[in-house]
């Protein structure tokens, strides 16, 4: 399938941005102990504030989109997380300033991914949007690869230099983004930020991002001192690997495939993967990474199918979803961890893949039941 030429810098930069963040973002646990000498739990704080402002800030970056339009959003945006960047270097002696950068490129985060990817589907057929999407999620996977793989040896020991690159890096993406030409989008303006809201995929990504952000937030904690930064990297390259490679492929049978079958072959793979992944790190990574392929492609899918409102909004209302998932995850993770340590940690969160889930029926009773609240759930 053939994109259009700002199409194809968007995948570019679905790559390039990701590279960029992830030279710094996955090491950020181990940078805040180690280095400033935080604890665990201020650390989990930290980390949950962010996700908190990175993913449920989608909200206002979806609703910003409509309002000046998605190439205005993702350039500022852009400004936003490059002087997010460039504070990092202040952070290098000063742990307030570490904690404002990461902030700072959390809410660009927030503002950009609604634009960039309502940039790429707005006016799409549905048939077309799966495989968009999953370019785009394969795309964003690579850079999330690469970047950890490219800074490992260096962003403990040389800091400095990553941040100076990764800002440059952002700077000249700002300036890749001023040059597209302006895509409209729906106006809605009338509407708050959480009409139209497709209750069960918000539930579904909540509590699958809650779920997933336990490996997110506190696998470089468990895995680096028992391995080292490169092996650590490595894992996070070959699940990515598989989110580029499998997710294009299986799009479409994700698409078709019943909503509640993939929350079932989803949830599971979560489940095996966390209580695996005490004793073998890479495999129980691969089954989580396997789960979140079918889930995050199709909660996102029901969730165009089922409102109303653009394209951005509705990214938007998925990254609250995952933002107060996430946020959970980090404050309920760090108290977690340092309670009871490394190999247990893992097992209890995979109970919670096991207990948490059935919860979802409540949301698809009551989805069914309100009136004006959501749509009828496709594929249900």
């Amino acid at each position: 399938m053939k994109f259009d030429p700002s199409a194809r810098f968007l995948l570019v930069s679905s790559f390039l941005i990701p590279l960029g963040s992830f030279m710094v973002l996955p090491f950020m646990s181990v940078f805040l102990h180690e280095r400033f000498g935080l604890g665990l739990g201020t650390v989990g704080v930290v980390l949950a504030v962010a996700s908190l402002v990175q993913f449920s800030g989608g909200i206002v970056g979806g609703v910003v989109a409509e309002r000046i339009g998605v190439r205005r959003a993702m350039v500022l945006a852009l400004v936003v997380r490059t002087s997010g960047f460039c504070c990092f270097l202040a952070g290098l002696s000063w742990s307030p300033a570490a904690v404002l950068a990461l902030v700072l490129t959390c809410c660009g985060a927030a503002l950009y991914l609604p634009a960039n990817k309502a940039y790429l589907v707005e006016g799409v057929s549905g048939e077309r949007r799966p495989l968009f999407l999953s370019a785009s999620n394969a795309a964003l996977n690579a850079g999330m690869a690469a970047g950890p793989l490219l800074a490992g040896p260096f962003v403990l020991s040389a800091p400095g230099l990553v941040f100076a690159v990764v800002s440059g890096l952002f700077l000249a993406m700002t300036f890749g983004h001023a040059l597209l030409p302006e895509r409209p989008v729906p106006q809605r303006r009338e509407a708050s930020p959480l009409a139209g809201l497709s209750l069960l995929p918000f539930c579904a990504t909540a509590i699958s991002f809650y779920l997933y952000f336990f490996m997110q937030h506190f696998l470089a904690v468990f895995a680096v001192p028992r391995t080292s930064p490169e092996f650590y990297s490595v894992v996070l390259l070959i699940n990515a690997g598989l989110v580029i490679v499998l997710q294009p492929l299986v799009s479409g049978a994700v698409a078709r495939m019943p909503y509640r079958y993939a929350l079932l072959i989803g949830f599971a793979g979560f489940t095996v993967g966390m209580a695996v992944l005490p004793h073998a790190i890479l495999v129980g990574a691969v089954l989580i990474t396997l789960g979140d392929i079918v889930l995050f492609l199709k909660n996102e899918l029901v969730a165009l199918d089922t409102t109303p409102r653009s394209a951005a909004v509705v990214f938007g209302q998925q990254r609250l979803a995952a933002g107060l998932g996430a946020c959970a995850s980090g404050l309920v993770g760090g108290v977690l961890y340092d309670s009871v340590g490394g190999t247990t940690f893992w097992l209890v969160v995979a109970a919670q893949c096991v207990l948490l889930p059935p919860l979802l029926l409540l949301a698809r009773r009551f989805r069914r039941g309100s009136t004006g609240v959501a749509v009828r759930a496709v594929h249900d």
